[in-house]
């Protein structure tokens, strides 16, 4: 009987907000070297981590794996899967050379697509889109890098409605959130779903009855238990590895996903304002 393949990558970043402090330092070492882990040994990755060995031990179990060994088999699966499934291999000779550094480029990229595309649940999409149609309007935040996704997101969504505002400071988000009616909706970046800032405006979203969206790597994390809809985003990267551009293409998929769906649902309304917006800006053009 063939076992079942566990996406490992994608367990840890499950269950990250779960780990202690001390295996947290095992997760961040494993999704940033997740290449090289499948070749070491416990005393190898825990003497990397700066932990002991039965820290690592702990962080095997916490994933639900009975130890080790199985853990670096779920690794090695992993590995030879993305492989498989057309990845832009890393090259192994010159790897000091601008174009091998291109590829790289390419392939984590590339992953951060196709690991959003395979976390993608369709009913959270239809349940985001339907709560951005009934809105009176959206409000797009973030913090830091985040920030920019979300007015880029509000950019987006002005080609084809007017509901969508990004509001970029973090004390008038709060204040913004403080006077938005249940018709109104949040939709909040926050790649880690672990910013003071962020989850400062989900409870205060909660207080005023008003529905938030949030697009996060981690669906367990403290911003996620306080959203209405999660969208889940990919680009292994630990939370402390922010504003990767991996991180930011995998959440720009996402939006355009969104974007997508929301203009099939909308598409003569859609069509007409954007038929409005290109008259409009003819003459900025030379």
């Amino acid at each position: 009987m063939v076992e079942q393949y566990i996406n490992i990558l994608e367990r840890i970043h499950a269950s990250y907000y779960q780990l202690s402090a001390a295996e947290r330092k095992v997760a961040d070492y494993v999704l940033s070297q997740h290449t090289q882990v499948q070749f070491m040994s416990i005393t190898q990755l825990a003497d990397e981590c700066g932990v002991a060995e039965a820290t690592v031990s702990r962080f095997c179990r916490s994933l639900g794996l009975k130890g080790f060994n199985a853990f670096k088999l779920e690794m090695a699966r992993h590995v030879a899967t993305a492989n498989a499934t057309g990845y832009i291999a890393p090259r192994r000779v010159d790897s000091g050379s601008l174009d091998g550094r291109c590829l790289e480029a390419a392939r984590l990229a590339q992953e951060a697509i196709q690991q959003t595309i395979d976390l993608i649940q369709p009913q959270n999409i239809e349940k985001a889109v339907s709560l951005f149609e009934r809105a009176n309007k959206v409000l797009c935040m973030g913090s830091g890098g985040s920030m920019v996704l979300a007015q880029e997101c509000a950019h987006l969504f002005s080609t084809v409605t007017n509901k969508f505002f990004a509001v970029n400071d973090s004390h008038m988000q709060i204040s913004a959130v403080a006077t938005m009616d249940p018709g109104d909706v949040v939709l909040l970046f926050s790649y880690s779903g672990a910013t003071h800032n962020g989850i400062a405006v989900l409870e205060q979203a909660k207080v005023r009855g008003v529905p938030s969206i949030l697009v996060t790597r981690y669906p367990k994390s403290p911003a996620a238990q306080l959203a209405d809809v999660v969208l889940h985003c990919g680009s292994n990267e630990t939370p402390f590895q922010f504003g990767s551009v991996p991180a930011k293409v995998a959440q720009l998929v996402l939006q355009d996903i969104l974007f997508q769906e929301y203009m099939h649902r909308n598409r003569e309304s859609s069509d007409a304002n954007l038929q409005r917006i290109a008259a409009a800006l003819s003459e900025k053009h030379v």
